[in-house]
């Protein structure tokens, strides 16, 4: 990954965190976003620190508010000319049914619609840095996910799990979506499950309450798939596909029809 430059979301705990420290450990130039300025310094140091890679930056946006995600690509324009790889990974299942600061409903604002309006934000960068990579961090919780286009704010019903599922069933349809028009532009776009890991996040999807200690996976393994997708040489060219433990497999998101009428409605509360 020597050359490369590389944009993490989420990056100062979790899985983010674990995947920014492995491409700064192969040699990337590593931005990491994160939305707490003392979070993400602590964070971006110890990656520093850990893996001897000075080129290691720090970003500040909170993925909730879309005119921060536009500062956000704009601030990553201004100082960087490249972008290879865009790793999606950012995250929340909030307790209670929350609002972001546009009116939307927080899980579908910053699983599904920060991915989305971030990802079109920095597509021509990506394009001019071709060959390049997205990596949508998805889960396999997304096979009990679907989408109801008349509550997508979930204001006639939230369970935070079945919320979660839905958004992260719109990541791997964002996925396969993207892929079919990026065809031929150099540009491949997958989606990931890194399991269970020991991160808040997943504390988040069990209801434990705060304080409780992580249980599950190492944050390590959790970016093993993800790493995959955004580093195997043999992934060259293949997009539009769904990875879990390394592996190709298939996300349940085929329906074309839907995918397409997604992307419609997130043009449209983005404002793209």
């Amino acid at each position: 990954m020597q050359g490369k430059t590389v944009l993490v979301t989420g990056a100062n705990a979790g899985i983010g965190f674990g995947v920014a420290a492995g491409l700064a450990q192969m040699g990337a130039r590593v931005v990491m976003v994160a939305r707490n300025r003392q979070k993400g310094e602590t964070a971006q140091a110890d990656i520093q620190q850990k893996t001897g890679n000075a080129d290691v930056h720090l970003l500040l946006a909170d993925l909730s508010e879309m005119v921060q995600i536009h500062a956000l690509a704009k601030d990553f324009r201004a100082q960087f000319d490249a972008l290879h790889v865009l790793v999606n990974n950012a995250a929340v299942i909030p307790q209670q049914r929350t609002e972001s600061p546009d009116g939307y409903e927080m899980q579908f604002a910053v699983n599904h619609l920060a991915y989305f309006l971030l990802t079109n934000l920095l597509l021509d960068v990506l394009i001019q840095s071709a060959p390049a990579r997205i990596v949508n961090v998805s889960s396999g919780v997304h096979f009990g996910g679907r989408i109801n286009f008349d509550d997508l704010h979930s204001k006639k019903s939230y369970r935070p799990t079945g919320v979660y599922a839905n958004t992260k069933l719109m990541n791997v349809m964002f996925t396969y979506e993207l892929a079919r028009r990026l065809n031929g532009r150099g540009v491949t776009v997958n989606a990931v499950h890194p399991g269970e890991i020991a991160t808040q996040l997943h504390n988040d999807w069990y209801g434990e309450p705060p304080g409780t200690p992580f249980w599950g996976r190492s944050i390590e393994d959790g970016a093993r798939t993800p790493l995959y997708a955004a580093t195997a040489p043999e992934l060259d060219g293949v997009t539009g596909q769904y990875f879990s433990n390394e592996r190709q497999t298939r996300g349940t998101a085929d329906d074309v029809t839907v995918a397409a009428r997604l992307w419609q409605v997130s043009e449209q509360l983005t404002g793209l």
